[in-house]
């Protein structure tokens, strides 16, 4: 995986498009650790989960000093490709959250889900529409 920076600084380059170019290098610069899709299709992919991110960032549930993102794209066996983005802590790398913005199994519906270390990623802490997920950040 590439050199983590943390979520202030992975924002910051993001607002100045320095994860917009569509080659593999950037791409993983990024935070691009494991896809399926083309390699063609992450720059999309990013633009969409950047997004996604910034608009959780200011959860209180998250620390952006501390943190870095890291990308998957999965494929479950029952259903579509589809996206998740972790965030870790720099120190240790552990994964604090996996955020599924919308899930391809199809026993899912395309709700997304969240999935923590508070429950050592036992369940999901919760599922719903984006929105809902967005929500459950921000209280």
């Amino acid at each position: 995986m590439a050199q983590e920076v943390n979520i202030t600084q992975w924002i910051e380059n993001f607002k100045k498009g320095e994860y917009s170019n569509t080659d593999f290098s950037t791409q993983c610069k990024a935070g691009w650790y494991d896809w399926f899709c083309k390699d063609s299709s992450l720059a999309g992919k990013t633009r969409a989960l950047g997004v996604k991110l910034m608009q959780i960032s200011k959860s209180p549930k998250i620390n952006c000093e501390t943190s870095y993102v890291w990308f998957k794209n999965n494929c479950p066996c029952n259903g579509s490709l589809y996206d998740d983005f972790r965030i870790a802590d720099m120190e240790t790398g552990d994964v604090i959250f996996t955020i599924v913005p919308k899930s391809g199994y199809r026993s899912m519906n395309g709700l997304g889900e969240v999935w923590g270390k508070e429950n050592g990623f036992k369940e999901a802490l919760m599922t719903g529409t984006w929105g809902e997920i967005k929500n459950w950040f921000l209280k």
